[in-house]
């Protein structure tokens, strides 16, 4: 049955193609997370969406209900606090949510609750998924990355931010969450995948001093003790944007999904981006990376082919 799909096309030689989607969430209005227009950002390019709701102590499952869309099915998870060291708790979820991607499904798209897509990709990123779709040998698709910080101005150019990472997996159970989620991988190998022209953009940095706070106080106890976290919180009541090392200015425009949530921002931040803080190694790497588009040493979860 699914070669004989796979055989059949549509007039204009489209491949009949199944994507899901899927995420894991707890807590979103307490931590204030955009997890609505992260869902309603992938909404168009899925058939269908999981959303594993976590055992919240707020209206998380009331704002999920609120998304207009016959193609969320929500599902419910306890999340469990012993598994908190390295993050492992949300590997663990993500997985648990992955297992309910519908079985005829080709791909899934994995969303994290703060990542949005802007809507000029769409069209891209389902292109991308037809082509590779019999290719046997690409498991993912790898997106870029935008990283903004402090508000919607401002975005992280240095290499402490992640500038890739793979976010279409092919719908293969073999396939998990890698360490705390940032990536996927199978039997702790490197994924062969694609990059494509579509971008992620990430707004976990973007809250308010004061909500920043309290939003990394909450989201770090999945990844330490509650004795660190507390000390954590009581050394201030404000999260002090400027500890950074490099930003630019973000000249393009944000996704559609994101317009209303922009214009209630309460909140200014003044960061002095022509100032940057490295070490004489980083500083080298940061220029070689401007000047050559090549990010030296770095890091990678995947394996382009």
């Amino acid at each position: 049955m699914q070669t004989i799909k796979k055989a059949i096309t549509f007039a204009n030689n489209s491949i009949i193609m199944k994507i899901s989607g899927f995420t894991i969430i707890k807590d979103a209005v307490i931590n204030d997370y955009p997890v609505v227009e992260a869902i309603r950002s992938v909404l168009p390019v899925v058939d269908e969406m999981i959303v594993s709701i976590g055992n919240s102590i707020d209206g998380t499952e009331e704002l999920i209900l609120s998304i207009p869309s016959n193609k969320i099915k929500i599902i419910h998870s306890a999340w469990d606090p012993a598994l908190r060291e390295g993050g492992k708790i949300l590997a663990v979820e993500t997985n648990k949510a992955f297992q309910h991607i519908a079985p005829d499904s080709d791909w899934a798209f994995y969303i994290q609750a703060d990542e949005v897509v802007h809507e000029k990709y769409h069209s891209i990123i389902r292109k991308s998924a037809e082509r590779y779709c019999d290719d046997k040998k690409v498991d993912g698709l790898l997106f870029q990355y935008l990283h903004f910080y402090g508000t919607y101005d401002y975005v992280g150019d240095s290499r402490k931010w992640y500038n890739k990472e793979i976010r279409i997996i092919r719908n293969d159970k073999s396939i998990e969450a890698f360490k705390d989620a940032q990536g996927f991988r199978r039997n702790g190998q490197r994924l062969p995948v694609k990059l494509i022209n579509a971008w992620v953009y990430h707004y976990g940095w973007v809250k308010s001093p004061k909500q920043m706070k309290q939003k990394m106080y909450q989201t770090g106890k999945l990844w330490h003790s509650d004795a660190e976290m507390n000390a954590f919180l009581q050394s201030s009541d404000l999260f002090d944007y400027n500890e950074f090392d490099s930003l630019r200015k973000f000249e393009g425009t944000h996704p559609e999904v994101m317009q209303e949530r922009i214009s209630k921002k309460n909140w200014d931040i003044a960061l002095n981006i022509q100032q940057k803080k490295f070490s004489l190694k980083d500083r080298l790497l940061y220029w070689i990376e401007k000047k050559t588009g090549k990010r030296l040493f770095d890091f990678r979860n995947y394996k382009i082919v």
